[in-house]
């Protein structure tokens, strides 16, 4: 198989309800395609994300992979609408947990440079999604939400320890412990976003940055990359190990339960313990 053909399998391979892979020339262009559920992500679409993040890797003809959400927001974290239908499938937290943490380490591993154009939310799984690419670009209305403490659980996929390594513990903690929105002009403050332009200016600012690392020398960008995460991404692994040791307790807990169904309800949680 070629290249070109080990591309487009990738493309054809993918979920149309979940999201979408198209090869463009030497840009892969990955779409979370859930608009009506803001992009919510399930363990399905978690893990053909991260096939393709894999597949892309092994594909010399791909030099750079773009990343987005479809409509107005570009992932809202786990998509706790099929919890229930999930768990009648016999899957379990703790593969929901190595499904998120498998496409976050695919995106910070895949040879190539990852560019994520945020609008709207970034929310939950969605930060660590975000978060995990080289470059993130993002509209003036988007912003980042670590919501697990308001139902009931705690940051996943890396996102603490990236947003530590960016922007230190404090604002780490200030995220994950109050889960209260990040807007986009105080993530670029901190580090967190590339860059931040009105929405009309967002697809160009993308396009521009995606056509420049496409003509660019692979091998050279690849190893640019892999010092800049040994450098600033060292507990990266630490951090997911732990993530998924608490949150795989934390899913199964009266809390999340409480807090889920609160959520889908749209009324306070009460927590009693």
């Amino acid at each position: 198989m070629s290249n070109t053909d080990s591309a487009a399998s990738v493309a054809s391979s993918t979920p149309a309800t979940g999201f979408s892979a198209v090869h463009d020339g030497k840009v892969l262009r990955v779409t979370i395609t859930n608009p009506k559920r803001k992009n919510a992500v399930d363990y399905d679409t978690m893990v053909a994300l991260g096939d393709t993040f894999v597949a892309a890797a092994a594909d010399r003809s791909v030099r750079v992979i773009v990343l987005t959400g479809e409509g107005g927001d570009f992932c809202t974290g786990a998509d706790l609408s099929a919890t229930a239908r999930e768990a009648q499938r016999g899957i379990t937290p703790d593969m929901t947990m190595d499904a998120a943490n498998r496409l976050v380490k695919a995106i910070v591993d895949a040879p190539v440079p990852v560019v994520v154009r945020v609008k709207g939310s970034a929310a939950g799984v969605g930060v660590a999604i975000a978060l995990a690419a080289d470059l993130v670009y993002a509209s003036e209305d988007a912003y980042l939400l670590l919501a697990f403490i308001n139902i009931g659980l705690m940051p996943d996929g890396g996102a603490a320890a990236m947003i530590a390594a960016a922007a230190g513990r404090p604002l780490a903690a200030e995220m994950a412990l109050l889960g209260e929105r990040l807007p986009a002009t105080a993530a670029k403050q901190a580090g967190l976003f590339t860059a931040v332009v009105p929405e009309a200016e967002l697809d160009a600012k993308v396009e521009a940055a995606a056509a420049k690392l496409a003509a660019g020398p692979r091998r050279a960008l690849e190893l640019t990359k892999k010092a800049l995460n040994q450098a600033t991404l060292t507990a990266l692994d630490t951090a997911l190990a732990a993530e998924k040791s608490g949150q795989t307790e934390l899913l199964t807990s009266p809390d999340f339960i409480e807090g889920a169904t609160a959520m889908l309800t749209k009324r306070k949680p009460v927590f009693e313990d």
